[in-house]
């Protein structure tokens, strides 16, 4: 189910989260996020089902480096055969060799868990972002540095759209909508300044990689309650 948000935003759904694939008029597609399990198959069928191809893939956009976000990163690399983008600072989240301290030791062991689980291979970021870049993907996508979860987490702005992607800076549930756990946050000194860059932009829609359904309005004012709760 999805409504309330521009045409072309396909929702890969698996055990932790969502991924998305985004399709352009020209049939390019974009993937915002790799999953942890069960998105292999589904990426392969949609892109059946949408009559696109594994080369119609021409980004693999990363919001950050945490293992159900890039759980099928290698295999989606070799499948595509596309550029990896994401910020320098979540090479260390990927290589599975961050130096998780304090209440986020537990977001390492959790993670080294699922990575024997998934049998977990890394893979390099081709290209490094960071804030302000202009990504030629989707009609066009600006990266906003958004730390606070990682050092690294970004999310991905459409002016064209008026529509963030938000990435982990929240996750929006009919029952709970909901900053980050402390425990998976390695920098939360910089939630509170993240939330208002992304507040600042008045955006239309707003999607997280964490949600219930399909729906950038409802997201979006769900997004600002929470902020007016957190950032008093």
């Amino acid at each position: 189910m999805s409504k309330n948000v521009p045409p072309g935003i396909h929702t890969i759904r698996g055990l932790m989260g969502v991924c998305h694939l985004l399709v352009d008029e020209c049939g390019d597609a974009v993937l915002l996020d790799t999953g942890l399990i069960g998105e292999r198959w589904q990426i392969r069928g949609l892109l059946w089902r949408l009559g696109l191809k594994p080369e119609s893939i021409k980004a693999i956009l990363l919001t950050h480096g945490h293992v159900d976000h890039v759980g099928n990163l290698a295999w989606a690399h070799r499948f595509s055969g596309a550029p990896i983008y994401a910020h320098r600072a979540e090479q260390a989240h990927i290589d599975g060799m961050f130096p998780y301290t304090g209440a986020s030791r537990w977001c390492g062991r959790m993670e080294r868990v699922a990575y024997d689980i998934i049998n977990y291979r890394p893979a390099k970021i081709d290209h490094f972002i960071d804030e302000g870049d202009e990504l030629p993907f989707w009609g066009g996508l600006r990266v906003l540095h958004l730390p606070g979860h990682t050092e690294g987490h970004c999310g991905f702005f459409s002016d064209r759209h008026q529509l963030l992607f938000s990435g982990d800076l929240f996750a929006s549930y009919f029952f709970k909508v909901h900053l980050p756990p402390p425990v998976l946050n390695s920098r939360p000194e910089l939630l509170a300044d993240s939330l208002r860059k992304a507040l600042a932009l008045n955006a239309r829609y707003v999607v997280p990689q964490h949600y219930d359904i399909l729906d950038g309005d409802l997201h979006c004012r769900r997004f600002k309650a929470l902020c007016r709760t957190k950032l008093r």
